[in-house]
């Protein structure tokens, strides 16, 4: 049975020769192809398939927006970003709207079957340098959010644990900070309950492992 695509593009001629590509892939049935995301739904709707190729600069709505709308209305659809773009916001909402793939369009010439394949079979099929830039974006995504549910540190309190980081006695992050030594105390011990940790050592060594500063 052979898996039908649908293409989304806005240049005529990638358009064609993405077309002829799908055409001539074994296993592939190219059952639509689009110059803009106008009627997006009726035409989904008409072509039923299973693998949804999109342009993200396509208009009037645009590949992120086309996707999230797709998935909304055919959440079994897989849809494969192609795009010249590199950006990380681009690649990162693209993948938050639900793509399941992301690729460049230089790649897909000699690769459009093997994300295909991929795709159906579960996988997320991305060219080498999105793949690269997705691990990044989601590894400091993930820390960041870690930090703020595991921590919660106010601005003041980041504040004094960068002077304690910095070998800052009570005193001295009470004068930098313009706060009375007992404000600094008790900053402190919210500091400590926070990190859970008993000491200023302990405190310095997470802030300076975490990177908390």
């Amino acid at each position: 049975m052979n898996v039908k695509v649908v293409i989304f593009e806005d240049n005529a001629k990638l358009l064609e020769a993405f077309s002829i590509l799908v055409n001539g892939l074994p296993g592939l049935e190219l059952t639509g192809a689009y110059l803009n995301t106008r009627d997006i739904i009726p035409h989904l709707k008409k072509n039923t398939p299973d693998i949804v190729l999109m342009d993200i600069g396509i208009s009037p709505i645009n590949g992120i927006d086309a996707t999230k709308l797709i998935i909304e209305n055919y959440p079994d659809v897989k849809i494969l970003i192609q795009t010249i773009f590199e950006d990380d916001d681009k690649v990162f909402a693209a993948i938050c709207a639900g793509a399941s793939g992301y690729v460049l369009k230089s790649y897909l010439p000699h690769a459009l079957l093997a994300s295909i394949t991929e795709l159906t079979t579960g996988g997320s099929p991305m060219s080498p340098t999105i793949a690269g830039k997705i691990l990044k974006l989601f590894r400091d995504h993930f820390h960041k959010a870690k930090l703020v549910e595991n921590y919660n540190l106010s601005k003041r309190e980041t504040e004094i644990l960068k002077y304690l980081v910095e070998g800052g006695s009570y005193k001295i992050v009470a004068q930098k900070c313009g706060i009375a030594f007992e404000t600094v105390k008790t900053h402190i011990k919210r500091i400590y309950e926070k990190l859970h940790v008993a000491s200023m050592s302990g405190a310095v060594a997470k802030a300076i492992r975490e990177k908390l500063t």
